[in-house]
């Protein structure tokens, strides 16, 4: 059951980070579920993906159904994300995926107050495998700092299942002190989603020390090209999801209004190397 078709370009909640709200800086109108729906059919993509910064598990019964209504009448394919490996946790969520119709979870291991090890992950998974092949929908851990690419391919040797891979992010390893080539060719062959995240690394000012900084798709040090010609290579398809690290400008709104101009650009270049269908 693993993707290995046509990859899908699409948007996250992760696109829009600053709209919808960081701590400590929360905007005058957030952006809705529904409004991340209208940002993917104004930008002209087919693919949303709904993560733990916009929970929906949490919405009412009422805004879930017209929620799942205004992405039946724009086309959208949907995504989910959340984070935490309980396992009553993950059978709700599944369950929530089956209602919306989503084929893929991106699953964050640790929340604020849980940092499961190995066996853990290895033993929730596993357990899990059996719901998610009944309900045909893959799940996707995300490579976040914490864990090494070395723990990660242990993992998913362990699970062995064909429903359970890897989503791979492109700047979150460098917590682990990974770079992209390195995390490129040890989870390669697990990869079911992909985060294209481009960004630079400078000298600081003072000359001590470096800054990681999120740039546009293609205007970055990331080597797009070849991380989905080498995802390619390993017949690996997965769809690929857009995600922005937008330092802050002179204000929040400044902030905000330069996402969502670096989401469009961010398309634009990567549409040059994802064709996808206009959402209708």
């Amino acid at each position: 059951m693993l993707r290995n078709g046509k990859m899908q370009l699409g948007i996250s909640s992760y696109t829009f980070t600053w709209a919808i709200g960081v701590p400590g800086h929360p905007p005058e109108r957030p952006l809705t579920a529904i409004g991340l729906l209208e940002r993917a059919a104004e930008l002209g993509v087919s693919l949303v993906q709904v993560a733990d910064n916009l929970p929906l598990e949490q919405a009412s019964a009422a805004e879930v159904a017209a929620f799942q209504k205004r992405a039946a009448e724009l086309q959208l394919t949907l995504e989910l994300g959340t984070r935490g490996i309980d396992l009553d946790h993950l059978k709700n969520y599944l369950t929530f995926a089956q209602r919306l119709e989503a084929k893929l979870l991106r699953v964050v291991v640790d929340t604020a107050s849980h940092h499961p090890d190995v066996d853990a992950v290895v033993n929730n998974l596993s357990r899990l495998a059996p719901n998610l092949e009944k309900a045909r929908i893959n799940l996707a851990i995300e490579n976040h700092d914490r864990f090494s690419t070395h723990a990660l391919v242990e993992i998913m040797e362990r699970i062995h299942s064909p429903v359970v891979g890897i989503c791979l992010d492109t700047v979150n390893s460098f917590g682990a002190l990974e770079g992209p080539e390195v995390v490129l060719e040890r989870l390669g062959p697990w990869v079911i989603n992909l985060h294209l995240k481009d960004f630079v690394i400078f000298r600081a000012s003072h000359l001590m020390g470096f800054t990681l900084e999120g740039r546009p798709a293609g205007e970055g040090q990331l080597d797009i090209p070849h991380v989905l010609a080498k995802l390619s290579t390993l017949g690996r398809r997965p769809n690929a999801i857009l995600e922005l690290w937008t330092p802050p400008a002179e204000n929040l709104a400044a902030t905000i209004a330069k996402e969502a101009e670096w989401a469009a650009r961010s398309l634009a270049y990567l549409r040059q190397l994802i064709p996808s269908e206009t959402a209708s």
